[in-house]
Order: structure tokens, then sequence, then C-alpha cells
């Protein structure tokens, strides 16, 4: 058994990432603003992670085998969470994401298209980190939530004083009605309504992973392994927007709908007009789960064609 700690685990990967932890017999620390209670047999630590003198009262004389943080998002969360956690924890994995090799956000080299990232086209440890920026406004941080998931874990990569991993995760489907972001729902939805849906005229394959997948490779990440820097997370088999619909499309017999918008427009969730699909190849050298788009996606569209079709609650 070990101890950990999840910071901002209510919902969705976080929730199902608890379950996981303690159906594996660990004993599982909570932290969150008590907006959600926790499962049952779980430590429950009510705080605003962005309040650092708060969250390290509440979390009193607790020590930790390992910390997973699901809800870090800037150089200032990340810094603030290194002084906390020192002398707290041997180990701090960060969920982060694909979004960090995202070149519209940042001025990265270019790859190119038959070529998978692999973790060092973005390298935390020479990563620049500016703490002046208005990390604390919503707006701001809303706007700029790959560069606050790249200085992140620059600063947790050069200033932790402990073992230190990003999971870099890939576009997350799966859940249902759990799935809160409604990327699915959206196809789904503009499918089954025979309504438009918006598509970049060469719209680039990228990379996938289940919600189950997602939360098994995090405990993983935080239990069974003692690797450090980031690992890309996701399954094999490359999806652009089209295979994606027509996926939909063979399990409700309705045709998509098209509208075109040229490159740097915007368009429908998973429309790519640029690169940046990750390589698996660190996840599956370390053992990590790796599975196929194709094991589970059928099934993720069937959550989603029942949720669609559910009586309004």
């Amino acid at each position: 058994m070990q101890r950990i700690c999840v910071i901002g685990g209510s919902r969705y990967i976080g929730i199902l990432l608890v379950r996981r932890l303690r159906a594996a017999g660990h004993q599982v620390t909570l932290v969150n603003r008590g907006s959600l209670p926790p499962p049952p047999g779980v430590d429950h630590v009510v705080a605003d992670r962005n309040d650092e003198s708060a969250l390290a009262a509440a979390l009193g004389s607790r020590v930790f085998d390992a910390v997973v943080d699901q809800f870090c998002y800037s150089p200032v969360q990340a810094a603030a969470a290194a002084r906390i956690f020192r002398g707290r924890t041997r180990r701090y994995v960060m969920t982060s994401t694909i979004e960090v090799y995202n070149p519209a956000t940042a001025a990265l080299p270019p790859v190119p298209h038959d070529t998978l990232l692999t973790e060092g086209n973005v390298d935390p440890a020479a990563w620049p980190v500016r703490m002046d920026l208005p990390w604390g406004d919503q707006e701001f941080l809303d706007a700029h939530y790959s560069e606050g998931k790249r200085q992140a874990e620059a600063v947790l990569t050069r200033d932790a004083a402990f073992a230190f991993a990003s999971v870099r995760a890939a576009h997350v489907l799966g859940g249902g009605a759990r799935d809160f972001t409604g990327r699915l729902a959206h196809y789904v939805r503009h499918i089954t309504e025979g309504t438009e849906i918006a598509v970049h005229e060469r719209p680039l394959p990228s990379v996938y992973i289940h919600w189950t997948e997602l939360a098994d490779l995090l405990r993983r990440a935080a239990t069974d392994t003692d690797f450090t820097g980031p690992v890309n997370a996701c399954s094999d088999g490359l999806l652009d927007v089209h295979d994606l619909t027509a996926a939909i499309a063979a399990r409700t017999g309705r045709r998509p709908r098209f509208r075109t918008v040229a490159a740097g427009q915007e368009a429908s969730p998973y429309s790519f007009d640029r690169h940046y699909a990750m390589s698996n190849a660190r996840a599956r050298e370390l053992g990590l789960p790796v599975s196929h788009t194709g094991d589970w996606l059928p099934g993720a569209i069937t959550e989603a064609l029942d949720e669609s079709t559910a009586p309004a609650r």
C-alpha cells in the first residue's frame, strides 16, 4: 500500500484515478475545493490550491509516496507545489497535455507530417519560464493553456526537490456523460441531427487516448514506476476528423455533412490544420499501457450515442 495524494480528482479522469488507486489497495488523499465529495474511504482535504498557505495548512503533517496533480496549469501553481510538497513526497506526477506540442502556441521547430513528435521536441529542462505574466487572471490562463503547461513542467523539472514526471495526455475520448468536454458529443449531435460540421480543407490526423487508459497510465506512473521527465500518453492508430466521423456514421447509419473552412480559421474540435501528433514509443519502453484506438473507439461512440438519446434528467 502506498500513500497517494490526488490534486483536483473530482471529475472525469481524476475521479476514476482515485477509484482505481483505492481498488489497487492504496491510501488516497483527495485535494479539492469541496465542490464534490470523495468516494468512500478517501481522505479529503478541502483547500484552494491557488492559496499556498491555506493548502499547506490543510495538508497538516500528511506525507505521501506520490502526488498526482490533475490541476496544474501555470508556473506559479507549479512553483507553489514545489514549495508545499518539499519533504512531503518522494514523487510528483503532473497531468500535462499534447497541446505543449501545438505549433500555433509557441515558436517550435517544424516537424514533417509523417513524423511523430517525441518528448524531446519540447524539453522542459530548457523551456523559458515567465513568472511575471498574469497567470492569476483566468482569461489569460485559458488563452495560454499550452504555454502554462509547458512552463509548469519546466518549473517542476528544474526546481522540485522530488522525482518529477509529466504525462502528456493525447486528446481524451470516452466516458459518455462523464466527459465534460463534450467534444465527441459535438460530432454525435451534428451527425444524428444532420447539421453541418466545420472542418479544414486538408485536416491532419492526431492521436487519442481512452479515458480509462489514461487513468490507468497515471496510476501506474504514480505507483509502479520510477521514471522521470515527460512521457507521451496516447493509443496507437492516428485519426483525422474524417476517420472519426466515419466511425460515428457507421454506428448511426447517418452520413456526416461538412462545411469546409480555410486553414487558420476555427473549425470543429479534432479538425487540425497543423501537425502535432505524438509518438508513444517511450511509454512502451517504460511498460505503460498502450492500446489501439480501434479497440475502444466503437464503445466510446456508443456511450456518446446512448447519452444523446437518454431522457433529460
